[in-house]
């Protein structure tokens, strides 16, 4: 993995692990067909089964934790990723504190009532998480996953106080549509604070929290998470470019029309969908 501080973490291949001789067919050949049989863009349809739809969730989440790994967006304990209960819409499965994102099993995540109680496993809550992912489920019912870390760029990013410019097609995707929580008062161990972080974000799919990082929500884990991995690159695109010199931000009907066309939760999806299929090729143990 690169450490120059002028590239984010590339998805290196150091350990190909092979389950027997065969790899399943990247992900986005199970996306929905037309009558002709082409790929359609959009989300396939929810597993049939609540258990089923349990299990999809958990999986991608410890595969996306393995991903925050890869990228380099683990630092000490900081950091979480929480996706809705699919039976329980006021519960959320969360990663232990203290174990290792590149680590993370299916079988380690916790399950959390919106009051604090840890439902199933035996790992550690992260108050954070807690405080800031609780209130959010509570104020967005839309919302089925969100992602929060202490990433490189976007923290330098949100010392800045300001929103992202629409400088590039990529970071168009959160033109108009994320805002700054400028109240930082130490780490999030309060629930008020998470109330306020909440309320700050509305409707919208991301929030730089000023002087801590960048936090980000989808309807799914996989658009959850896709949005914080770009919101990370969009932060570095412009912090390099206004480091080389004056930009030239895109007009705002440009910007809109770009935000119209690759914003989605869908879009979040498709673009997760690579992302899953290095990581689970690669590192099989995440699924025990």
């Amino acid at each position: 993995m690169s450490t120059s501080p002028l590239h984010s973490a590339p998805l290196s291949k150091p350990h190909l692990r092979v389950v027997g001789n065969l790899h399943p067919r990247p992900a986005i050949y199970s996306a929905p067909r037309d009558a002709d049989g082409n790929i359609i863009f959009a989300e396939p349809p929810p597993p049939p089964t609540l258990e089923a739809a349990r299990l999809h969730r958990k999986q991608r989440l410890a595969a996306s934790f393995r991903l925050f790994a890869r990228y380099g967006y683990d630092m000490g304990g900081a950091g979480h990723i929480t996706a809705r209960d699919p039976e329980h819409p006021d519960q959320f499965w969360v990663n232990p504190a203290g174990v290792y994102f590149g680590h993370i099993r299916v079988s380690d995540l916790l399950l959390v009532s919106h009051d604090g109680k840890i439902l199933h496993g035996d790992g550690l809550l992260n108050r954070a998480a807690f405080a800031i992912h609780s209130e959010l489920h509570k104020a967005r019912p839309d919302v089925i996953a969100a992602a929060h870390s202490h990433g490189l760029w976007g923290k330098a990013f949100s010392a800045q106080g300001r929103l992202l410019d629409p400088l590039t097609q990529d970071s168009c995707a959160f033109y108009d549509d994320h805002v700054i929580f400028s109240e930082y008062s130490g780490v999030v161990l309060d629930s008020s604070e998470g109330e306020r972080i909440a309320r700050k974000l509305g409707p919208h799919k991301a929030a730089i929290l000023q002087n801590h990082g960048l936090l980000t929500v989808g309807a799914s884990v996989e658009s959850a998470v896709w949005r914080y991995i770009a919101m990370e690159n969009a932060a570095q695109a412009q912090l390099i470019s206004e480091a080389a010199g004056p930009t030239k931000p895109l007009s705002q009907a440009v910007a809109q029309h770009t935000a119209s066309q690759i914003g989605s939760d869908a879009g979040g999806w498709f673009s997760f969908q690579p992302l899953w299929d290095v990581v689970t090729r690669e590192e099989p143990d995440l699924f025990d």
